[in-house]
């Protein structure tokens, strides 16, 4: 089913780019006659340009993941460890372009609060960060690998796999495109993806399944008060900016990889980027971006099961209380000044 997606959508990709580029003069025209009339300065411009950039990376990739594949002797030998840092290299590489130019035309400021890198020489990580979109995914991966210079192994909700070079990457990386719900025993996927973590990976896990929208957070609620764990649905309550946390995944890989520390992810600024009318209405622009790090040595996560998930359920109204702190900062000279003057 997965090869036949990608020999649906990869065409598709490709064709796209390839009309974007033939009819960019019109794209880039119709653009900036837009953008007066859309809030942001140029935002329609900058964004059309971002989307070309996009899509031609995502065109190149396929190329050379199709190169690759053909190197490899027809694939026969892409799960070895030399194909596997070939392909965390050209990641690395894509991301940090793509980052770079985002960077750039969207003028943010991305920043990290926390433990340096060298914070945790030789140890593996589980990374546990909140879900408020497909960027901060994007975002931490990159991170992770840019700057803390780690190879991520990651679970991600399958509908992300119907990109043609992630679900690709999905096959030839150590990663997990899962699907809540569906009834397959998630917590042995993990815990399987989770084992034989090595000192320079970092096993990447959302614990709170999805999204973060207000229905999926009354939704959790109900359900934890349905489970008749009442207590922790009145905790649930208390926090607005993240959904109740699922430790079932969590306290799998924790199990699975017993010598490993974990690092807790809060971002802000790439909140509620769902669909693509909030990427064309609340993308980021000319604002300082925000990751805090926490440092979480292994011998001060508890043994038992009901105290890691009381552990957890700690952690995440400490991230929820940064976030409500810590909003995207204004970095246009004009909006900073009318901020100032109106106060």
């Amino acid at each position: 089913m997965s090869i036949l997606r990608r020999a649906l959508t990869a065409p598709l990709v490709v064709l796209l780019t390839v009309v974007v580029w033939v009819s960019l003069p019109l794209w880039l025209i119709g653009a900036a006659a837009l953008s007066p009339f859309v809030p942001g300065r140029w935002r329609a411009l900058r964004l059309t340009w971002l989307l070309v950039v996009a899509l031609t990376a995502e065109t190149l990739l396929l190329v050379v993941l199709l190169g690759m594949w053909l190197a490899s002797g027809f694939g026969a030998r892409l799960r070895s460890a030399y194909w596997e840092g070939v392909h965390y290299d050209l990641v690395q590489g894509t991301m940090w372009v793509l980052f770079s130019e985002a960077r750039r035309v969207l003028r943010l400021r991305i920043e990290t609060q926390g433990p340096a890198p060298d914070a945790h020489p030789g140890v593996p990580l589980l990374v546990c960060c909140r879900h408020a979109g497909p960027g901060d995914s994007f975002t931490l991966v990159h991170a992770l690998m840019d700057w803390y210079d780690r190879e991520p192994r990651v679970v991600l909700k399958d509908t992300l796999a119907w990109d043609p070079v992630v679900g690709t990457l999905l096959r030839r990386l150590p990663a997990r495109a899962i699907s809540p719900g569906s009834g397959e025993d998630l917590e042995t996927q993990i815990a399987e993806l989770a084992t034989g973590l090595d000192r320079d990976d970092a096993f990447v896990i959302f614990p709170e399944g999805g999204n973060f929208t207000q229905a999926r957070r009354d939704r959790a609620i109900e359900r934890l008060d349905g489970l008749g764990l009442h207590a922790m649905a009145r905790r649930a309550e208390t926090m607005i900016h993240v959904l109740a946390p699922r430790p079932g995944g969590l306290l799998a890989a924790l199990d699975a990889a017993p010598e490993a520390d974990v690092v807790m992810v809060a971002h802000t600024g790439l909140d509620h980027l769902l669909t693509v009318r909030d990427l064309w209405r609340e993308l980021p622009m000319d604002k300082r971006l925000v990751m805090r790090w926490w440092q979480v040595p292994r011998e001060d996560i508890p043994a038992g099961r009901e105290e890691r998930i009381a552990w957890l359920y700690d952690w995440w109204q400490r991230i929820d209380d940064w976030v409500e702190q810590h909003r995207p900062e204004e970095l246009s000279p004009g909006r900073a000044a009318r901020r100032r003057s109106s106060g």
